[in-house]
């Protein structure tokens, strides 16, 4: 009897210390978080309180997206919202193009870079506005790897400052509606047809977006640099692999590339998983959510329902499915420390947070 007892022991120690290496979905608000990839835009926001309740902390990204006095205005809103939170809050900068073409840019850029980060900014955002809307005097179309912004990114990188990109589009923003792989991107296009590039074959291709950005790394070898949105290689996570393996000092976010993921994990699951597992250092959870204000019943529903479906995905293997793709897919089911990197440790490391 004793000897049955010891091998039953033995086994549900074995079962236990298989099942304890992974988070289950009652997990989710007993693990510390961060959403790497949000934006607040409105100094009556509700954001802070809900993330408070699910036990995660926000980095709120200032895009230059609409005009200066919008920049400035949300730079001091994100100052306010980091002394009032501390602990739970960080945000990054970003810079305006006004002035492009006089001969102070460069200093005047650095200057207000240099005050906001003063002022707690933890990193600085550049946008698809550049390389596919911003022209200076004679109408030519700005790229990233214009020499103008070099001496703004050497400076970044001697304060060792990360730069964070969302540069180009998803690839399917170069291809027709039917052709496109995921839901939330063909709505997006329909609705914002000034970047559907399928309509626009006069500006540059999909290829050319990549390629500007790479030649701006490649002279910046020191600048510390994370792609939002999987650094638009969202749609292959082998050609991601491949670009992190030649940009060590390169990291990425997930924001608002769910669907993409969602999309090859129904086509090869285990790719997807090891990709994870391999490159469990350089990716950032983050949603892009945007709180403009929103009533804030259903804004703060949608916050939680957005975080709980994406930790459904990344800790359980539970079929599933999506508004954003057709057809079935399983969770990636990924191991305790992966999810611990991804979901907070990986933000602290790459924006040098406390």
């Amino acid at each position: 009897m004793k000897a049955k007892n010891l091998i039953l022991l033995f086994f549900a120690a074995l079962i236990l210390s298989c099942t304890s290496n992974y988070y289950t979905m009652e997990d989710f608000a007993k693990i510390e978080k961060t959403d790497a990839h949000y934006h607040i835009y409105s100094a009556e926001n509700s954001s802070m309180e809900q993330a408070q309740k699910d036990n995660f902390k926000l980095l709120s990204i200032n895009t230059f997206s609409d005009n200066c006095d919008r920049v400035a205005d949300v730079q001091k809103q994100l100052a306010e919202l980091l002394k009032k939170y501390p602990d739970d809050f960080a945000y990054t900068a970003t810079f305006c193009l006004d002035g492009w073409d006089e001969p102070d840019w460069v200093k005047n850029t650095i200057a207000w870079l240099d005050e906001s980060i003063a002022e707690g900014a933890v990193g600085v955002k550049v946008w698809k506005n550049i390389g596919m809307e911003f022209r200076d005097r004679d109408s030519v179309l700005i790229m990233i790897d214009d020499p103008k912004f070099d001496p703004v990114f050497k400076h970044l990188a001697e304060k060792k400052i990360p730069l964070v990109g969302h540069l180009g589009e998803p690839k399917n923003c170069w291809l027709p509606f039917n052709e496109m792989t995921t839901k939330n991107d063909s709505s997006y296009f329909a609705e914002n047809p000034q970047y559907h590039m399928f309509l626009h074959p006069e500006f540059p291709t999909y290829e050319e977006q990549m390629a500007a950005r790479d030649r701006m790394l490649d002279k910046n070898p020191g600048l510390v640099f994370i792609g939002c949105h999987l650094a638009s290689l969202e749609w292959s996570v082998d050609e991601l692999a491949k670009w992190l393996d030649k940009y060590p000092k390169t990291a990425v976010d997930m924001a608002a590339r769910m669907g993409q993921l969602f999309y090859q994990t129904r086509e090869n699951r285990e790719k997807v998983r090891d990709f994870f597992i391999k490159y469990q250092d350089r990716i950032l959870y983050g949603t892009d959510i945007v709180d403009h204000g929103q009533e804030k019943e259903a804004f703060q529903k949608r916050m939680h329902e957005t975080w709980l479906k994406d930790w459904e995905y990344l800790v359980t293997d539970i079929a599933m499915t999506s508004s954003l793709i057709d057809g079935e897919f399983k969770g990636l089911k990924l191991p305790k420390e992966v999810v611990d990197k991804i979901y907070h440790l990986n933000t602290q490391k790459w924006y040098s947070l406390p």
